[in-house]
């Protein structure tokens, strides 16, 4: 039998079209299946962390909390985790490189809340969701942000200065000064405003006076030094409060007093509860710090890949909302937790967030509060 010439060429081409069509669908998915859309039947998730310097949650917290709720889910193996190491170049980067390498949700803490927004732009033109994990990424196009209540975390170290500042001021040596993080975290704006939410009654009555207030750029634990050492100078050591936004910056604005040998005499803030912080602490160098359970907040981003891979409902999951330019971002909002010297034992160290061992190295022996050091 012999074929038509006409009816080889039109089957030849229906062959090709038949190839291409099954290559391209198996693009993004090793079970030749369509490529995921909107995170549905995504099996590879990328994670962007920020830095490393200024906090050491990062890579000692918030990287085995993800890597483990991620894995409830998602092979290992297909879980990209990176970390920019304070370069929003290299956060950029990093989210492409995961991008090329098939992740089709992702997962990201901002180094810069503003330019992290090219990221969710990137990711949208292949219909990749973005969960901005701890820090909010300003576009309106995020599909989910996962946190605490950061002005709250603001609310709680002010509450705790309102609750306690009469320890430490008398007529003419009541003055404060504020150590904020850096101001292109939102974050810090958020922690700012909480604190003055609460403070600036006190202020404004004339129970505090406030001396010196900065944003310190990169969360920099160097510059907080200095600039503790530049309000000191400028007000001749009469410092009574340092409101100081975090751990690691708090260290070092200690390391400013110890010099001039007023550490343990201003009441000193901070955040995270790291093991330094909590050291500090029982030294009686910091008063408190702020607790943020990382492993219920990397759980909740997990949930909501979990969720988007399934192809099932996410509002009960991101149940609050976030404003963010003109839109509105789902919210996962946890709340946060007051520590000093009386309940240091039953929360951080009771949850393992920082061991007994680690909160008591470098501390002399000794009982501080309910923790005994050996």
């Amino acid at each position: 039998m012999q074929l038509n010439p006409s009816r080889l060429i039109k089957v030849s081409a229906l062959a090709a079209t038949l190839v291409a069509t099954t290559a391209l669908s198996a693009c993004g998915s090793s079970s030749g299946a369509a490529a995921p859309i909107n995170g549905k039947n995504c099996h590879k998730v990328g994670v962007l962390l920020p830095e490393s310097a200024s906090s050491a949650r990062w890579e000692g917290k918030d990287r085995p909390a993800l890597l483990a709720a991620l894995s409830k889910t998602f092979d290992p193996k297909d879980i990209i985790i990176s970390n920019a190491n304070g370069s929003d170049d290299t956060q950029f980067t990093q989210a492409q490189a995961a991008i090329t390498q098939g992740a089709c949700i992702l997962i990201v803490a901002p180094h810069d809340s503003a330019k992290a927004a090219q990221i969710v732009q990137e990711a949208k033109k292949s219909q990749i969701p973005v969960i901005a994990y701890d820090r909010l990424i300003k576009d309106p196009d995020l599909n989910f942000y996962v946190s605490f209540d950061n002005v709250s975390v603001g609310k709680a170290q002010g509450d705790y200065i309102a609750a306690n500042y009469t320890k430490y001021v008398a007529a003419g040596k009541n003055n404060i000064v504020f150590i904020n993080g850096s101001q292109d975290d939102n974050n810090a704006v958020l922690f700012h405003d909480g604190v003055h939410k609460v403070l600036d009654d006190l202020i404004n009555g004339g129970k505090l006076v406030s001396k010196f207030e900065t944003y310190t750029p990169n969360w920099d634990n160097p510059t907080a030094q200095t600039e503790m050492e530049q309000a000191l100078t400028k007000t001749n050591n009469n410092i009574q409060i340092a409101y100081v936004a975090n751990d690691g910056m708090a260290g070092t604005v200690i390391a400013a007093l110890k010099a001039q040998k007023l550490n343990g005499k201003v009441l000193v803030t901070g955040q995270d509860a790291t093991a330094a912080g909590v050291q500090q602490i029982l030294l009686g160098n910091q008063n408190m710090t702020v607790y943020k359970p990382i492993v219920k907040e990397a759980q909740g981003a997990a949930d909501l890949a979990a969720a988007l891979s399934a192809g099932t409902d996410t509002t009960t999951l991101a149940s609050a909302t976030t404003t963010n330019g003109s839109a509105s971002t789902p919210s996962v909002l946890l709340q946060v937790i007051s520590v000093d010297i009386n309940n240091v034992a039953s929360t951080v160290i009771a949850d393992n967030y920082v061991t007994k061992a680690e909160a008591c190295t470098g501390v002399p022996a000794g009982t501080y509060g309910p923790v005994t050091c050996p």
